[in-house]
C-alpha cells in the first residue's frame, strides 16, 4: 500500500520504503495531487501547482514527462497497475493512506477521548497526532489551501495536548510547556486560558491573576479587542474561587507504574464485574498483597481521584485527606458532597485499615449525597457498609511470581536470561518470598548485585521463617517485615542509621529532615528504600508504608527519633513563619500546607513531652491558622498548649492567647476573644523582655481593631497609642505603622475625620518607608474610608477618597489579597456614589456583593459604618437589575492605577 506524506517535505512511501520521486517540479506535482486527495486535477491546474507564473511553452508534454517517470518509481514500489493515472483532461493519483488522515483521525480521536473524560488516553493520542510531523505541512507546495487547514489543525492539536495533560491532573508540569506555547501564538486565546487553569491549580494562583492581567492587556493594546467568552468566563471563576476549577486538578492522581504488571486476570474481571453491580468495592487482604497496584491498574483508565490515607495518623483527618484529594476547598463530608453534587468519577481510597471506621463514615455519606460517585478502597479488613462489595486479594501464584522476579531482574540485568539452575533459584525465591509482590520487588532490585544462589542462601539464612510454610501460618506482616529488613541490612551503617530514624515523618519529608545529607539520601533513594519525587520544590521523599512500620519496630530510640522529628518542625516553623508577614507570604503558606501533616505530628508529641515547645509553634502559627482555613484546628491546639505550659516564657503564652483571641474573634466569639487578648496583657506583666515587649505592641494593635469593630472607639485610641509607644520603646517601626494606622481610624470613625486622616497619612508613609506593603494597603483603605466621614468643619472627599481606595487595591493585588480588594472595592461604591456617580456606584456594589457571596464573605463585616451608609444609599434598587462587570472593570471604576515614583 501507498503511504502519501505531506508534513514535511514530499514523500510516498511502500511498506516503509520511499519512492524515488525526483527533483522539486515533480515533487511539487505530487504534492499537488496529494492535496487533491484521490480526486482528478486538471493539467492547467498541476501546471499552476508545479510551476506557478512560469509555465513552460509545453507544459502538458512536461507534466506527461515526469507522470511517467513517476508511475514507474510507484510501479517498483506496489507492483502492476499504476496508482498515478489519467483521469479526463489531467490525472490522479490513488493512495492508501496519508500521514495527513492519519492526523486528522488521531486529533479527532483524542478529541473524542476527552469528551469521555479519558484524559490520558487523549493525551498518547494527541502525542500520536503531532509525531506525524518532519516540517511544515506541504513543504513543497506552500501556497495550497490545504496547508492552512493542516496548520490550524496542528496549533488545535498542541493546544487539546495540552488539556488533555492538565485533565490528567499534571497541572505542574504542565505551566512550562504552556508559557512557550503562548509566546508561540501569543493572541490564540485558548492557551492563555490553559495557563491560567494550570497556575490556578497548581497553587499559583498570584501568577494566575497577573496572566489574566497580560492577556488582557496584549489583546487591548495590541488589537483592541476584549478577551473572548470562555477567557472571561474562565476570569470570572477564577475571581470566585470556584471549586470546580480544583476539582479536575487531582493532586494525587492514580498513575500506573512503569513496570510491567503481572497476572491477578481473574481479580480484575471480577473487579469489572463487581463496579458495575455495586458502588462501592473493597479490596481486602494481607499488607504488601498488591492491593494498591491491582487497585490502580482497575481505575487508573477511569481517571480516578487518588486518596491515600496512609498518611492520616488521626481518624477525623480522614475528610481533610479526601478533600485534598479531590482538590476541594474545606475538610468536612458535607463540603466534599457539595462540591461533588452529580458528577460522575471513581474515588479510590487507599489504605483504609487503620482509619476504617472515619472512612466508612465518609464513604456513606458520599455515596449517598452523591449519585454519580463510585468508590474503590483497598484496606486490610472490610469498611463494613451497606452494599459493600468485597474482593480478597491474595499473594501472587508460584508462576506470576517467578515471572514478575524474571522481569525485574532483566531490568537491572540489561540481556539476562535464567539457565537451568537460575531457574531453580527463581523458583526458590517466590516460594521463599511467598508471593509477596512487595518482597519480591526487594529482592530482585538485590540481584544487580548478588547471584541468584547467593541470595536465595541469605534469605534462608536470615529469615527461615520465610522459607515455604502455609499461608496464614504467619502474619502477612511479619513476612513484610524480614524482607524489608533483608534490604535494610544491606545499607552502610550510616545510611541505616538515616534510615531508622524518618519514620516519625508524615505524608513525606525534605531534604533538611536528614540534615542536608544528600550522599546519604541519593544512596536510600538508589537502593529503592526511599521514594523521591522531584516534581514539587523543593524535592520532597517519603518510605513506603512497609519501611516505615519496620523502622520503627527496629528503631533502638524510638522516643529520640520522634523528639528529633519534632525539633525538626520547630525549627521549620521558625524559619518559615515570619515570611507570613512578608514579601513571600504565598511561598510560606505553601511550605506549611505542604508539611501540615508534619506540623501536626510534630506538635501532638511536643504538647506531651515539650508544652512549652509546643506552645511556642502553635503560636507562631498564627496567620497560618486563619489564612489556611485551620481556624478550628487551630484554637483547639492553642488552648490544648495553653493548658498544658502554664509555666512557659511569658512571650510564648501571650502570642498564643493573643492568636487565640484572634481566632474566637474571626468565628463571632467576641467575649472570648476579648478575654484572650485580656489575659495575654496580663501574662506579659509590666516588664517583659524584648520579644514580650514585639507581642505586647501587636497585642495592642489587635485590641485597637477589635475596639474599633465593636464601636468603641476611645478605648481603641488609647489602645493605638500604647502600640505606638511600645513599637517607639523597641525600635521596631513595622509596629509603629501598625498602631498609627489602628489610631487613625478609631479616631476618625470615633468623630475627629481630619485627626484621624493625618494619622492615616503618617501611617502610610512610615509603612511604606519600611516596605511594609500590607500595611500601607491597609492605612490606605482605612484612609478611603476616613474621607468619607465628614463633621461640621471637616466635610467629606470623595474624590481623595477614591484616589486612596485605588492605591490600595494595588498594594492587595500584589499581595495576592483577594478578601481586602473586595473590601476596598465595597467602600469605592460607597465614594462613588457621594462624589455623584450613583450609577457607576450602583454597579460596583452589587458586583462586589455578588462576588463576596460566591466567597462566603461579608464584606461589611469590618466596617459597619459604611455598610450602613451604604445601604441607605442603595435602598430600593434591585441588584437582580443591575449589569454585571468583572474584576478589572470593578477596579476601573475607581480611576487609573496609582502613578509609580
Amino acid at each position: 500500500m501507498l503511504i502519501g506524506k505531506v508534513l514535511g517535505s514530499t514523500e510516498v512511501e511502500m511498506d516503509g520504503v520511499p519512492a524515488e520521486l525526483g527533483g522539486p517540479l515533480p515533487r511539487r506535482l505530487v504534492a499537488a495531487l496529494l492535496a487533491a486527495e484521490g480526486r482528478p486535477v486538471s493539467e492547467d491546474a498541476l501546471a499552476e501547482a508545479v510551476w506557478g507564473g512560469e509555465v513552460p511553452a509545453r507544459p502538458a508534454a512536461s507534466l506527461q514527462a515526469y507522470v511517467s517517470r513517476l508511475r514507474r518509481s510507484f510501479e517498483q514500489a506496489r507492483g502492476p497497475g499504476s496508482a498515478l493515472a489519467r483521469a479526463g483532461d489531467g490525472y490522479r493519483l490513488t493512495v492508501g493512506d496519508t500521514d495527513a488522515a492519519g492526523f486528522t483521525a488521531d486529533v479527532r480521536r483524542g478529541r473524542a477521548l476527552l469528551d469521555e473524560e479519558r484524559p490520558g488516553d487523549a493525551l498518547r493520542a494527541f502525542d500520536a497526532a503531532l509525531a506525524r510531523w518532519r516540517g511544515e505541512a506541504y513543504a513543497d507546495l506552500p501556497e495550497t489551501p490545504a496547508r492552512t487547514r493542516l496548520e490550524e489543525l496542528r496549533a488545535v492539536a498542541v493546544e487539546e495536548r495540552l488539556a488533555a495533560r492538565l485533565a490528567t491532573g499534571d497541572a505542574p508540569g504542565a505551566v512550562g510547556e504552556l508559557e512557550a506555547a503562548v509566546r508561540d501564538e501569543p493572541y490564540r486565546e485558548r492557551r492563555w486560558e490553559l495557563l491560567i487553569l494550570a497556575l490556578y491549580r497548581g497553587g499559583r494562583q498570584a501568577e494566575a491573576l497577573a496572566a489574566l492581567r497580560r492577556v488582557r492587556a496584549r489583546l487591548a493594546d495590541e488589537l483592541g479587542i476584549d478577551p473572548g467568552p470562555a477567557l472571561q468566563e474562565l476570569e470570572g471563576r477564577l475571581l470566585a474561587q470556584d471549586p470546580g476549577l480544583l476539582l479536575p486538578s487531582r493532586p494525587a492522581p492514580a498513575v500506573r507504574p512503569l513496570s510491567h504488571f503481572f497476572g491477578r486476570t481473574e481479580e480484575l474481571a471480577a473487579l469489572a464485574e463487581l463496579s458495575t453491580t455495586g458502588r462501592l468495592v473493597t479490596l481486602v487482604g494481607p499488607g504488601g498483597a498488591g492491593k494498591t497496584r491491582l487497585a490502580v491498574e482497575f481505575a487508573a483508565p477511569r481517571d480516578p481521584w487518588f486518596a491515600r490515607l496512609a498518611d492520616v495518623a488521626e481518624p477525623t483527618l480522614v475528610p481533610a485527606a479526601v478533600a485534598a484529594a479531590l482538590g476541594v476547598r474545606g475538610s468536612t463530608a458535607e463540603a466534599i458532597a457539595t462540591a461533588l453534587g452529580d458528577r460522575p468519577g471513581l474515588l479510590l481510597l487507599d489504605n483504609c485499615e487503620h482509619v476504617v471506621r472515619a472512612a466508612a463514615e465518609l464513604t456513606l455519606v458520599l455515596l449517598a449525597r452523591c449519585p454519580g460517585l463510585r468508590v474503590l478502597a483497598t484496606s486490610r479488613e472490610p469498611l463494613g457498609v451497606d452494599g459493600e462489595r468485597l474482593l480478597p486479594v491474595a499473594p501472587l501464584p508460584a508462576g506470576d511470581a517467578v515471572a514478575l522476579l524474571t522481569d525485574r531482574i532483566t531490568a537491572v540485568r540489561p540481556g539476562w536470561r535464567p539457565d537451568a539452575a537460575e531457574r531453580a533459584a527463581l523458583d526458590g525465591l517466590a516460594t521463599a518470598l511467598d508471593g509477596i509482590p512487595l518482597a519480591l520487588e526487594l529482592a530482585a532490585a538485590r540481584a544487580r548485585v548478588l547471584g541468584l544462589a547467593e541470595l536465595l542462601e541469605m534469605l534462608h539464612g536470615r529469615f527461615p521463617a520465610l522459607g515455604p510454610v502455609p499461608r496464614g501460618a504467619l502474619a502477612p506482616h511479619e513476612t513484610l517485615e524480614a524482607a524489608v529488613a533483608w534490604s535494610v541490612d544491606l545499607l552502610s551503617a550510616h545510611d541505616r542509621a538515616v534510615l531508622l530514624r524518618l519514620w516519625p515523618f508524615e505524608g513525606g519529608f525534605p531534604l533538611s529532615a536528614v540534615d542536608d545529607d544528600l550522599d546519604a539520601l541519593s544512596a536510600l533513594v538508589a537502593r529503592s528504600v526511599v521514594v523521591a519525587d522531584t516534581t514539587v520544590t523543593p524535592a520532597r521523599y517519603r518510605l513506603l508504608e512497609i519501611l516505615r512500620a519496620y523502622c520503627r519496630g527496629r528503631d533502638d530510640d524510638p522516643a529520640g527519633s520522634r523528639a528529633r522529628h519534632a525539633a525538626w518542625v520547630r525549627s521549620f516553623v521558625e524559619r518559615t513563619a515570619p515570611e507570613l508577614r512578608g514579601e513571600r507570604s504565598a511561598h510560606a503558606i505553601r511550605l506549611l500546607n505542604r508539611e501540615l501533616a508534619n506540623i501536626r505530628a510534630g506538635i501532638a508529641h511536643d504538647l506531651h513531652a515539650a508544652p512549652r515547645a509546643a506552645l511556642r509553634t502553635a503560636g507562631l502559627l498564627e496567620w497560618f491558622w486563619f489564612r489556611g482555613g485551620l481556624v478550628t484546628e487551630g484554637g483547639r491546639l492553642l488552648r490544648a498548649a495553653l493548658d498544658g505550659a502554664p509555666d512557659a516564657p511569658p512571650a510564648d503564652r501571650a502570642r498564643a492567647l493573643s492568636c487565640l483571641g484572634t481566632l474566637c474573634f474571626m468565628t463571632g466569639d467576641e467575649p472570648a476573644a476579648e478575654k484572650a487578648l485580656r489575659d495575654a496583657i496580663d501574662v506579659l506583666g509590666p516588664s517583659p523582655d524584648r520579644e514580650g515587649w514585639t507581642v505586647r505592641a501587636q497585642l495592642h494593635y489587635y485590641e485597637s481593631l477589635l475596639r474599633s469593630a465593636t464601636g468603641r472607639y476611645e478605648e481603641a485610641v488609647a489602645e493605638g497609642r500604647h502600640a505606638m509607644a511600645v513599637g517607639r520603646r523597641i525600635g521596631e517601626e513595622r509596629l509603629v505603622a501598625a498602631g498609627e494606622m489602628t489610631l487613625g481610624w478609631a479616631l476618625a470613625a470615633g468623630g475627629d475625620p481630619r485627626a484621624g486622616r493625618r494619622e492615616l497619612t503618617g501611617a502610610i508613609r512610615r509603612a511604606t518607608a519600611i516596605g511594609q506593603r500590607w500595611t500601607t494597603a491597609m492605612s490606605e483603605l482605612l484612609l478611603g474610608r476616613a474621607l468619607l466621614l465628614s463633621t461640621g468643619d471637616e466635610p467629606a472627599d470623595p474624590a481623595a477618597a477614591l484616589a486612596a481606595l485605588r492605591r490600595a487595591v494595588d498594594h492587595f493585588t500584589a499581595e495576592d489579597d483577594v478578601g481586602n480588594v473586595l473590601a476596598c472595592l465595597f467602600t469605592g461604591a460607597q465614594a462613588l456614589i457621594a462624589a455623584g456617580r450613583r450609577g457607576d456606584g450602583v454597579t460596583l456594589a452589587a458586583a462586589v456583593r455578588r462576588n463576596a457571596a460566591r466567597r462566603g464573605i461579608s464584606p461589611g463585616a469590618a466596617d459597619p459604618l459604611g455598610a450602613a451608609a451604604l445601604a441607605d444609599l442603595l435602598a430600593g434598587v434591585d441588584p437582580a437589575t443591575v449589569p454585571a462587570v468583572d474584576e478589572d472593570a470593578m477596579i476601573g471604576l475607581l480611576g487609573p492605577p496609582a502613578r509609580q515614583d
